[in-house]
């Protein structure tokens, strides 16, 4: 189903919830990219896959929404290595590629305890932890 109108505003309805709380430049990210790839590869997994790689490329999952990231790029390394067989785990929306201070920064804004004698690894969990915490409370 289309996620956007003729005008090619995103449809809020259609989007994913953690999308609809978010700010209109990721909502039209993930909109438009989907619809172009649903009219390429058909309606589906693929072109919900396609969306959310266009969308963790510029914006990073914080909580219960998206947040655009200060410098665009791959999020984890999975998505470095791109392509329909990726290899790795994703990091759900959560940029690994971040300096630490960000990452430290962020557990901080979601209140995540201990942050402060945590790896970088060990942030990218918690924050991934928290945000489906917050995404499931608002379902």
């Amino acid at each position: 189903m289309p996620k956007t109108t003729k005008s090619g505003e995103p449809k809020r309805s259609e989007l994913p919830s953690t999308l609809q709380k978010s700010d209109d430049k990721a909502q039209r990210t993930f909109a438009k990219t989907h619809d172009a790839a649903a009219e390429e590869y058909g309606e589906g997994e693929r072109a919900y896959r396609t969306a959310y790689s266009a969308l963790k490329h510029s914006f990073e999952k914080v909580g219960d929404h998206w947040e655009e990231k200060d410098q665009r790029g791959p999020s984890d390394e999975r998505a470095e290595s791109g392509g329909p067989n990726a290899s790795g785990e994703t990091a759900e929306g959560v940029n690994a590629n971040a300096t630490k201070k960000h990452l430290t920064d962020l557990a901080k804004r979601l209140d995540i305890t201990g942050r402060s004698r945590m790896s970088k690894e060990e942030l990218v969990e918690e924050i991934k932890k928290a945000n489906r915490r917050e995404s499931r409370r608002d379902a």
